[in-house]
């Protein structure tokens, strides 16, 4: 007969297992951006709508045509590297060129929300290849669409 320890131990690996699974197996990304700046969708808003940043939705075409931040340039992000910090861009696709040619340009990265990889690390390869001015919209189109910000289809 299990021991309570037993017992234990394995309703936390199946609590543990079906966070992990409601969560599609994606850790969040970090809450910081080295080198640029983690803003929130009402901080979006407020660069929208002074017309002064790109936005650049990372998500695949599919969802990006059925709904985007007005204005925002798709631009999807293809991963194969591992959801971390210290991921290998190498194996990852982003068309880099796509991006206003003035790296002094104001950006806002997005995707899905805390999970979306996907903008972080294309926020990251921004930074890494000269753009000075890189925000990461952490909550992504989930809190944008959560604080029915206006949609664009």
């Amino acid at each position: 007969m299990p021991t309570i320890a037993k017992r234990l131990s394995c309703l936390c690996l199946c609590l543990i297992s079906a966070a992990v699974a409601q969560a599609g197996g994606k850790p969040e990304t970090p809450a910081t951006l080295p080198g640029g700046t983690v803003i929130s969708v009402e901080e979006g808003l407020r660069l929208l709508q002074a017309g002064s940043a790109t936005f650049i939705d990372t998500r695949n075409p599919l969802n990006f045509g059925k709904g985007h931040v007005p204005g925002a340039r798709a631009v999807a992000y293809r991963e194969k590297s591992a959801y971390a910090v210290d991921f290998d861009a190498s194996v990852d696709h982003f068309a880099l060129d796509r991006l206003p040619g003035d790296t002094s340009a104001p950006l806002v990265f997005y995707s899905d929300g805390p999970t979306g990889w996907k903008s972080y690390k294309a926020a990251m390869m921004a930074i890494r290849h000269g753009y000075g001015k890189v925000n990461y919209m952490r909550g992504g189109w989930a809190d944008w669409r959560a604080a029915d910000l206006p949609v664009e289809r």
